[in-house]
């Protein structure tokens, strides 16, 4: 049985999705207060927590927001190598990818859990994702889990491991590794 049964010809056309984006302090969310004070338009339906750095996003709090009804999460923070806290990214990256596909593994879409990287002077880049995020979930229609999604108990994050920095494969995030 999938987590997740999708009726893609039955979305009615008023529907909008749900979406929680978790918002790194220092970064995404001084990018997403740019956009707003420079009026750059974005769908209302996406709702912006600030986290103190994407290093220390939760995983379980992306559980809860499906579980909850959520159609679908954002985690945002710093360009990997420009965190305020040296290395929470490059936590939150290794992470979120080992998350991304526990949540695949159960059958959840991939479109309703993204990451992204945009820095605070990168206004237009939050405002372009958030939109790509909405049309994404918006085109897969409104969740509808046959079961909740089990909670995973992942790993610590290790202690100032030069591995560990080094454990992340290039190809977690391609075209956000590269940018």
């Amino acid at each position: 049985m999938s987590v997740v049964e999708n009726n893609a010809n039955m979305i009615p056309e008023d529907w909008e999705p749900k979406i929680i984006a978790f918002c790194c302090h220092w970064c995404t969310y001084t990018g997403a207060d740019l956009a707003g004070l420079n009026r750059m338009n974005y769908p209302a339906n996406v709702r912006v927590l600030r986290i103190p750095c994407s290093g220390r996003m939760n995983p379980q709090y992306v559980i809860e927001a499906l579980n909850k009804g959520c159609d679908g999460v954002l985690v945002c923070g710093c360009h990997p190598g420009d965190c305020h806290y040296v290395t929470g990214n490059y936590y939150a990256r290794r992470r979120m990818m080992i998350f991304k596909r526990l949540l695949e593994y159960e059958g959840l879409e991939p479109g309703r859990f993204q990451v992204k990287w945009i820095s605070g002077a990168e206004a237009g880049k939050f405002r372009d994702t958030v939109m790509k995020a909405v049309e994404d979930v918006r085109a897969l229609g409104p969740i509808n889990l046959t079961r909740e999604i089990p909670y995973f108990e992942l790993p610590a994050m290790p202690d100032d491991d030069e591995e560990a920095f080094n454990a992340v494969p290039e190809e977690v995030f391609p075209e956000e590794v590269n940018a």
